[in-house]
């Protein structure tokens, strides 16, 4: 099994690179929690790296905000056709998930 580490890393997620003199750098923070079974027992430890996004300025940081959010009546629809159809209904937990598109 690999790491989510080991996976950002063959994945090619990020390249190291010099801040051009007209930018600043955003700041980010570790946010740690602790995942419990359901009888109270470790499960495991979790963290995510998260941009300090409230420290940028429109126009000035950044042109325009996107947040990929499926809506809850579009899930209602597709539950709705799926048990009119009969189609099986399946969930999965994607660990590693990557924009496959350039961002400039």
């Amino acid at each position: 099994m690999t790491t989510k580490y080991e996976a950002l890393i063959r994945n090619d997620t990020w390249t190291l690179m010099s801040l051009p003199p007209d930018h600043k750098v955003i700041g980010c923070k570790w946010v740690f929690k602790v995942k419990l079974k359901p009888d109270g027992s470790l499960e495991r430890y979790k963290a995510w790296l998260v941009a300090k996004g409230f420290q940028q300025t429109l126009s000035l940081d950044y042109f325009e905000a996107f947040s990929p959010v499926v809506k809850p009546t579009i899930i209602r629809i597709v539950l709705i056709l799926a048990l009119s159809l009969q189609w099986p209904i399946k969930q999965l937990d994607v660990h590693n998930a990557f924009l496959n598109g350039d961002l400039s």
